[in-house]
């Protein structure tokens, strides 16, 4: 496990010279040091970090959910949700189209919908600050689609889960998905209405009760929510969004940060573990083929997104790669397709692909102005950001302020 942590930590630092992002590099020192690449192996089993890794995917929803706020879809409005609703049809579309022309099933093509439809949180936060883009009047909208994502998240895993179970017949489809979305409603309620009391239960000055307070909830609530046919990372995910809305929400806040980013670099490095580096050239095309779909898909939603908010075309470029990083979700669905028995293709099609894009996505956001030159429309628009490297001047010093660093 040390092992694993300074690897990660090495190869991490290594690459953030060169501006590359954490993600694809922790998954690269699993490849490396796994059983299935030449020279030294540090674990010949990925099962060994197993239950580390899976406290790794809880943390990563559960911070999700603290930074997501009921309240954040009424602040954007319809432009909001035209916009991120555009952008979900488009790229889940265009990925389920993708999973049933591969042909490798129809559980595959729905798991393959979601790996290929929703961005990367993470990824598109860091871009936004390591490009201070921040203040841009296009973040808004970037961040909106994030938030509509996270919403579709949350419905999509808990729908996605009885189909991967393998019921046996349609009413026991009927009958688990029943269950999943009961036990779902009920968190939404207790999301919805029983903040105070969760509030008063959580609410203590002292921070060691406070950690060992809610990471107990978020773990046993994911522990029930599979019970339940709920994926464990949703449940989670339903306990940070109570949690983010209480008192202590602030403060638990802070204190998660680094448990997330520590077990969220073993979930990515466990990842990595399981990869063999021989099954990716299976799959080379295929990942070629969906990195350029979505990148289309991505340019066709930034045009979407750009006319809803009256946008110019470097706006647009800049809504369009920025959106491109596919991330710790496609890992989440690489997970869950494994332990359903899919077809094993996934696994390597996934992480080829992450990689690819996780790369990608910063090296194209940053030089979006070469994507101005070919995109149609007018070369300014009301809001536009300039040649997308900063801050726009007062309006962005105004939306600065204003524009949450992460959602």
């Amino acid at each position: 496990m040390g092992g694993a942590f300074l690897a990660a930590a090495v190869l991490a630092r290594l690459g953030g010279r060169i501006g590359l992002p954490t993600i694809p590099l922790f998954i690269l020192a699993g490849i490396l040091l796994g059983p299935h690449t030449p020279g030294y192996t540090l674990l010949s089993n990925p099962h060994d970090l197993e239950m580390l890794s899976a406290l790794g995917l809880v943390l990563l929803l559960f911070y999700l959910g603290l930074e997501f706020h009921l309240d954040d879809l009424k602040t954007g409005g319809r432009k909001m949700a035209i916009a991120g609703g555009t952008y979900l049809v488009l790229n889940v579309g265009a990925g389920l189209g993708f999973g049933f022309a591969l042909g490798w099933g129809t559980s595959e093509a729905l798991v393959l919908a979601g790996v290929l439809g929703i961005s990367s949180s993470a990824i598109v936060t860091k871009i936004l600050v390591d490009l201070k883009r921040i203040g841009n009047p296009e973040t808004r909208p970037i961040l909106g689609i994030i938030v509509v994502e996270d919403v579709f998240l949350a419905l999509y895993l808990a729908a996605l889960q009885p189909i991967l179970s393998g019921a046996d017949s349609l009413s026991a489809m009927l009958v688990d998905g029943g269950k999943a979305f009961g036990f779902l409603l009920l968190l939404a309620l207790a999301a919805r209405f029983g903040t105070k009391i969760i509030g008063k239960l959580m609410n203590t000055k002292d921070d060691e009760l406070l950690v060992i307070s809610f990471l107990g909830a978020a773990v046993f609530v994911a522990g029930v929510s599979e019970m339940f046919g709920v994926a464990d990372a949703i449940g989670a995910f339903m306990v940070g969004l109570m949690l983010g809305s209480t008192a202590s929400g602030e403060r638990i806040l802070k204190l998660v940060h680094p448990l997330r980013d520590a077990f969220g670099a073993i979930f990515f490095f466990a990842f990595g573990l399981s990869i063999d580096p021989g099954d990716l050239p299976s799959v080379f095309w295929p990942v070629v083929a969906a990195v350029v779909l979505t990148l289309a898909m991505n340019v066709a939603a930034g045009l979407a997104a750009s006319r809803v908010y009256d946008f110019g075309t470097q706006a647009t470029a800049n809504i369009a790669t920025t959106l491109v990083a596919r991330g710790e979700f496609a890992l989440i669905l690489a997970t869950m397709a494994a332990a359903a028995g899919l077809d094993k293709r996934l696994s390597p099609f996934i992480a080829g692909y992450v990689l690819l894009l996780a790369v990608l996505a910063p090296l194209a956001a940053g030089r979006s102005h070469w994507l101005v030159r070919i995109l149609p429309g007018p070369r300014g628009g009301k809001d536009d950001s300039g040649d997308g490297s900063g801050g726009g001047g007062k309006d962005g010093d105004k939306d600065q302020q204003q524009v949450p660093v992460s959602v």
